[in-house]
């Protein structure tokens, strides 16, 4: 998947980078998306979300619903798993059927149920490195 490493300078950019990670998707693809509180991650599923012909203006962090499941050429499942405790939460919302799936999964704060995610996964670390730019560096989970 397209470069290793990526710098954004906008909330613009940062949503056409994820568009062109969009454009790479199959189903049963799992990204992992790690980083900061406010560096990027939900600006870079709106683009995601725009590249698999989802209006972007409809995704929204999953807090406190923990997965958002969006319709478009192919499903989007949004999670967000900063709140979880365990890994044992996420098979409890039934997050391995997710993974298996049919469509896309995109995960916030994957740390938090890194057992469970499958090692093909890709992981993006989003940095902020200044007011609005982004450094995103994509590969394989580190073991």
């Amino acid at each position: 998947m397209m470069s290793d490493e990526r710098i954004t300078r906008s909330p613009a950019e940062t949503i056409a980078f994820g568009q062109e990670i969009a454009d790479e998707l199959e189903a049963g693809g799992i990204l992992c998306l790690e980083g900061d509180l406010g560096a990027g991650k939900t600006h870079l599923v709106k683009g995601i979300a725009k590249g698999l012909d989802i209006d972007p203006n409809s995704v929204q962090s999953p807090t406190y619903t923990l997965i958002n499941e969006y319709r478009g050429r192919l499903p989007l499942y949004h999670f967000d798993c900063y709140r979880m405790e365990s890994p044992q939460e996420a098979l409890e919302i039934g997050a391995e059927e997710y993974f298996y799936g049919a469509g896309v999964c995109v995960i916030e704060w994957p740390e938090r149920i890194a057992p469970l995610i499958p090692p093909e996964a890709l992981w993006i670390t989003i940095t902020a490195t200044g007011k609005e730019v982004r450094k995103f560096v994509i590969g394989k989970k580190r073991s």
